[in-house]
């Protein structure tokens, strides 16, 4: 039947099937966050349909001419096997082929298959979860003098320039549009570190996530430059909501694992950051917390 399959791009009506998908596939889809997928690149998300029925879906997304991202790959569990995948794959790749570098996040189990098509691993990723009310059971880690010369800021509040500048010199590639979109949306809270130039010294923001039964928080991004700023982010964020909350710390920080284990954090997954093309040299000593993985 492959014959009958074709790909389109995705339409505003199929969002919210997208990520009833990654809902299912445990992906923890925050709410809204296809939508931003597709606003950062209008034409970078397919379907895959098998006749006129959508069975698979594929993000290929240009975040400017030197970066692009490969995320939301997944084909529906009954049409595995048939070259549908393969077929969503080699798409998004002819899309992202004048890019010169495309990054994605892998499971353990598909390393290999993304090392045959010219990809390599450059970090491990790390899942944490958070279990609890409102506030962390452990008290203030870290004792800073630093802390007193900087507040919070929170809505619009917010420096976005400030927080645009801050967050182009810790990417390896920055991401305006995607960034603009993502501190806007109404869903979660968004909180930001200044001094009293207004100056951006960390942001964080949390959204409301699907898992495969209820609901969660996901944090990200996280970014601060130091640990103490990151813990006073991240007191923040968690203090208004309770349950299960996630993060995704990038392996390249190495004060991280300390920070989370610390607050109470549990890692419960790895993935793998892959790149094809040059490797990315910029340190991630300040990023505490990924966007997503889907879109990285």
């Amino acid at each position: 039947m492959i014959h009958s399959f074709n790909i389109r791009p995705l339409d505003s009506d199929h969002i919210s099937l997208l990520t009833e998908w990654a809902r299912i596939e445990g992906f923890t889809p925050g709410i809204g966050d296809v939508s931003i997928y597709k606003n950062t690149d209008n034409q970078g998300i397919w379907i895959g349909y098998l006749g006129d029925k959508p069975i698979g879906c594929i993000a290929g997304i240009r975040y400017n001419s030197n970066y692009g991202f490969i995320g939301l790959f997944i084909v529906l569990e009954k049409y595995r096997g048939n070259g549908y995948g393969v077929l969503l794959w080699k798409h998004a790749l002819k899309y992202l082929a004048n890019i010169p570098l495309i990054g994605l996040e892998a499971a353990s189990n598909r390393v290999k298959d993304y090392e045959n098509w010219g990809f390599k691993i450059a970090s491990t990723t790390t899942r944490w979860q958070w279990e609890g009310s409102n506030n962390f059971l452990v008290p203030q880690l870290y004792l800073d003098e630093e802390l007193e010369k900087l507040q919070i800021h929170e809505g619009r509040s917010i420096p976005s320039e400030y927080v645009q500048l801050y967050d182009a010199n810790r990417e390896a590639s920055p991401r305006p549009h995607f960034l603009s979109d993502w501190l806007d949306r109404k869903e979660g809270n968004v909180s930001v570190l200044v001094d009293k130039n207004l100056n951006c010294h960390g942001f964080g923001r949390i959204r409301p996530c699907l898992l495969k039964s209820g609901q969660g928080w996901r944090i990200g991004p996280l970014l601060a430059d130091t640990p103490p700023l990151a813990e006073v982010l991240l007191r923040n964020l968690v203090s208004r909501h309770s349950g299960s909350v996630f993060l995704d710390s990038p392996g390249s920080n190495p004060y991280s694992p300390y920070l989370l284990e610390r607050l109470g954090f549990k890692e419960i997954s790895k993935t793998f950051r892959m790149y094809k093309g040059y490797q990315p040299q910029q340190s991630l000593n300040q990023v505490y917390g990924l966007a997503c993985l889907e879109l990285g």
